[in-house]
């Protein structure tokens, strides 16, 4: 007997594991508590996200990018410079100079590194393309000290100079972490307090349950029962389920999730504000000046330095590096 009662203790164990890689994964997926990491798109979906990417990113798309030279004692403005033109006005790809700017600035907040593509002729620059962060491979080399990388897109390898690359907290130059990778929980439980509340408005706010049956139902009474139970989930249809003698309707309970709703939607957009530096009174209209200046400060002024940076390292010669040339946002 002892050793039956292991063996059936070892085959449960067995199709315990068995469940759980198989089936467990399938069934976080449907409740939707996976622990993935949200795309650009769904993290975009979320209100407070979409607000501050689009603010931050539309106050740096406005700003002009302006050369200048160092020398003598003074400093000398080049705007007839076709790198400026490109950079501010028609960059020579579908996206003008705003859309450029803005389209880098949201990849770089949020997947970590914002890519554009550097069409040289010789030491000419004839145009800039914008490539997005998901079509960017980056081949990082194995020297920890001396550090290479290849860039690839479409499978096409692509030397490093060949990129304006604006990384945020990055390890390499090249790659970085993003707001979705860094704080992916707090996304995660916004965008699915989203998909929570889409669901109750498509259900008409009807609640879950279970039904308990006296007795075992036929195969054409579950399939009837289900029809009507479907369509009591749906809007604009009948909602009206009439249960036979022996079933019985038990509506779950409400979670603290479902009773704070509103609350806690509140919280998070607060706390995501917070991830992107931006107080709440920059979106209700009531900051101050003191909150103004903070703002630019904390929030605004490292993206733009950022940019400089990689301008600079980037789309200048060496020659004219020497010579002291700089790009400025301003």
């Amino acid at each position: 007997m002892g050793l039956i009662k292991e063996w059936r203790e070892w085959r449960d164990f067995q199709r315990i594991q068995e469940f759980r890689e198989s089936g467990m994964d399938e069934l976080l997926l449907q409740a939707g508590l996976t622990s993935a990491v949200l795309t650009k798109e769904e993290a975009l979906s979320i209100p407070s996200v979409g607000t501050c990417v689009d603010l931050i990113s539309g106050i740096i798309a406005t700003l002009p990018i302006k050369l200048f030279k160092e020398g003598s004692g003074k400093v000398e403005e080049l705007e007839e410079d076709k790198r400026v033109i490109l950079l501010n006005d028609e960059t020579q790809d579908t996206l003008d100079g705003f859309q450029f700017k803005k389209a880098l600035v949201t990849d770089y907040l949020l997947e970590g590194a914002g890519y554009a593509y550097i069409n040289r002729r010789r030491n000419d620059v004839e145009s800039l393309h914008y490539v997005e962060n998901r079509n960017v491979s980056v081949l990082v080399g194995v020297d920890p000290i001396f550090k290479s990388y290849d860039i690839s897109v479409n499978g096409v390898n692509y030397r490093e100079f060949e990129f304006i690359k604006i990384a945020r907290n990055s390890k390499d130059g090249v790659t970085g972490k993003g707001i979705i990778k860094e704080h992916n929980k707090i996304l995660s439980v916004a965008y699915n307090t989203l998909d929570f509340e889409d669901s109750l408005v498509k259900t008409g706010g009807n609640k879950k349950g279970f039904l308990k049956s006296l007795g075992r139902l036929s195969k054409d009474a579950i399939a009837e029962l289900k029809t009507a139970w479907n369509n009591l989930y749906k809007n604009n249809t009948e909602n009206i389920v009439v249960l036979n003698n022996g079933l019985d309707f038990k509506e779950a309970s409400s979670t603290s999730v479902e009773m704070q709703l509103n609350e806690n939607k509140k919280t998070n957009s607060s706390e995501i504000n917070k991830l992107f530096k931006v107080p709440d009174s920059i979106l209700d209209g009531s900051a101050s000046e003191a909150v103004h200046g903070n703002f630019i400060k904390n929030c605004i002024l490292p993206i733009i330095r950022a940019i400089e940076t990689a301008l600079n390292k980037d789309l200048l010669l060496p020659s004219e590096k020497e010579q002291s040339f700089y790009l400025l946002l301003i």
